[in-house]
């Protein structure tokens, strides 16, 4: 069994991954579309960088980039496909003095429908909607029921703005976490 200074190791070069994949994705989509060798490069930079593929996030994006580059061919609706999971994965484009947003992929495909009564919510980030305390209280309202972040819950609301205190600058460890338990229930 790995000791405490290992695993903790181990973290932060995962989250040093993290935080240059973002960069990495910040500079492809720079100029406003992405090309057959930036889709090769990230993809071989996610090969070359295990412990940042090992986040349930990336391991996302990795596995559509994989599948995008497997025929030996990528074609324009891939490229944008890709442009687009990039843009979510940073949390979108902004303009200057605005308030960096929280990542907008589609951490479960299919999008689930949402069903309020009767299922669990726990909130993240920001929202637009009110605060948090606003956000349970609707929920409420609506006959659904605030829980934790475990296997049990059905759903995580990711607000559309990033938080300060999240690992990295558009999504934090509850969204990792969700991401995991999403896969592992799958």
């Amino acid at each position: 069994m790995a000791d405490i200074s290992t695993l903790f190791n181990q973290n932060k070069i995962g989250d040093r991954q993290v935080s240059e994949l973002v960069g990495i994705a910040h500079g492809i989509i720079a100029d406003g579309r992405i090309d057959e060798k930036e889709a090769k490069y990230l993809q071989k930079w996610l090969v070359a960088n295990q412990a940042a593929s090992e986040n349930p996030v990336i391991n996302t994006i990795f596995q559509r980039v994989d599948e995008m580059l497997s025929d030996g061919i990528f074609d324009t609706d891939e490229a944008t496909e890709l442009f687009e999971t990039l843009e979510k994965l940073v949390g979108g484009t902004f303009e200057l003095g605005e308030t960096l947003k929280s990542s907008s992929l589609p951490l479960t495909k299919p999008v689930p429908e949402i069903t309020i009564e009767g299922q669990s919510f726990c909130f993240t980030g920001t929202f637009a909607f009110g605060n948090r305390k606003a956000c349970e209280a609707a929920i409420t309202a609506r006959n659904g029921l605030i829980g934790n972040l475990n296997a049990n819950l059905n759903f995580l609301v990711i607000g559309i703005y990033a938080t300060d205190s999240w690992a990295q600058s558009s999504w934090g460890r509850k969204i990792e976490k969700a991401v995991d338990l999403n896969s592992k229930n799958a």
